[in-house]
């Protein structure tokens, strides 16, 4: 069902309080926190600029890391104000330093129409996580309409996701967090077939719930990172010293037993880039190898990668593709010599340019920018356990605080 949007109500000379997702990442230069990646900013333009043009008074509310009830400089939302102003094309954008209380109300009572004001971090009170509904209250006094455009935070039941909602009358959804329902909603409910979903990452238990829903939707499964090995293990095969949840090898059989009554084809990986020894902070491997199809990872070595057969394996299911589904890498492509397989992948997500191609949050973000062609995919999801949670079926109490369109 769809949601009740921002061109559904009435802005002009309305106090909008907007829910963003302003988490971004900060580095600190000659005593400065520094912005090293504003696309969370960046996505949230369209909402803000339509408000703006509506006539709607802005207050835009966020978290940022995690201060744990208590103020901290170095996770203040200070540096968004420039960046903000400046993608806004030089609008002025205001700062005030608390989220709620006698500072927040005379900011919210002396906006105008069309000005944009960003409060200080939700999370300097530890009431915001725990829902406390008198925290609610208070930011609920800031606002005639109520805007949640933070897909990423929508699984989180917070006061400024889920609580302020109750005390506000006229709820609605950002354009954001409208594209995201679409194309990990709709798009994925009768997807253009065939629906090829490509799922990686470390543990079979994080992905398990996800799998076993697509299972009743997609045409194909692809499983590579280290879930693949306990994959493997479920089909007896050797695994040296690979990453692996031994205690889940039951699930994994379970999915294959269940893919295989459905019809679905669920491909492993049949070569593997295998190294001795491997350290993740250093980012350092020693010298591999790759292992032939059907050769099992000898003692004391461990997989990294996806080999080149895996690779034109999994290119071809993908280039057939009317629906790509990715979420999680292919190896531990944070190391060099250990990308090579999830980004090949990515480019050929990238090339089939007919498919809808959905990049479903986390990791795979990250591998899609690192490989150059992020311009190339359909839609990249803004949300990491948000995505994963959405797609398994579960309600976001950030979606359902809003209402259904009648």
């Amino acid at each position: 069902m769809a949601k009740v949007t921002i061109r559904d109500v009435a802005l002009k000379g309305k106090r909008v309080l907007v829910r963003v997702d302003y988490n971004v990442p900060l580095q600190e230069k000659d005593g400065i926190q520094v912005i090293t990646n504003d696309k969370r900013i960046k996505e949230t333009i369209p909402t803000i600029q339509h408000l703006i043009n509506e006539g709607a008074r802005i207050l835009l509310c966020a978290h940022l890391g995690r201060p744990k009830g208590k103020r901290d400089p170095k996770q203040s939302l200070t540096p968004v104000v420039p960046a903000l102003s400046k993608l806004l094309g030089g609008k002025e954008v205001k700062f005030v330093d608390d989220c709620i209380g006698e500072k927040a109300e005379k900011a919210a009572a002396e906006l105008k129409d069309g000005e944009v004001v960003l409060l200080e971090n939700l999370r300097y009170y530890n009431e915001e996580e725990a829902n406390d509904d008198g925290f609610s209250a208070k930011l609920a006094k800031l606002a005639d309409v109520y805007v949640n455009d933070a897909f990423g935070a929508a699984h989180r039941a917070h006061a400024s996701t889920a609580g302020v909602a109750k005390h506000v009358k006229d709820r609605a959804i950002g354009f954001l967090m409208e594209k995201e329902l679409r194309y990990l909603g709709e798009e994925l409910e009768n997807p253009k077939r065939p629906f090829v979903v490509i799922l990686g990452g470390a543990k079979v238990s994080d992905k398990i719930k996800v799998i076993d829903r697509l299972l009743d939707k997609a045409n194909t499964i692809l499983i590579g990172g280290a879930m693949a090995y306990t994959f493997a293990l479920a089909q007896g095969k050797k695994i040296g010293k690979s990453l692996s949840e031994p205690d889940k090898v039951d699930i994994a059989k379970a999915a294959l037993e269940k893919a295989k009554a459905k019809g679905v084809k669920f491909l492993l990986p049949v070569d593997t880039f295998i190294v001795e020894n491997f350290d993740f902070k250093a980012k350092t491997v020693s010298p591999g190898k790759y292992l032939q199809p059907g050769e099992g990872i000898p003692d004391g070595w461990e997989g990294v990668d996806i080999g080149p057969e895996t690779v034109k394996l999994f290119s071809a299911e993908v280039a057939s593709a009317g629906t790509i589904l990715w979420n999680g890498p292919m190896g531990v492509f944070e190391v060099p010599e250990c990308a090579v397989g999830t980004f090949a992948i990515a480019n050929a997500i990238a090339a089939n340019s007919k498919a809808i191609s959905i990049i479903g949050g986390g990791d795979s973000v990250s591998a899609i920018k690192k490989a150059g062609v992020s311009d190339k995919v359909s839609f990249i999801s803004t949300g990491g356990g948000a995505s994963l949670e959405f797609l398994e079926g579960q309600e976001l109490p950030g979606v359902a605080s809003i209402p259904d369109k009648t």
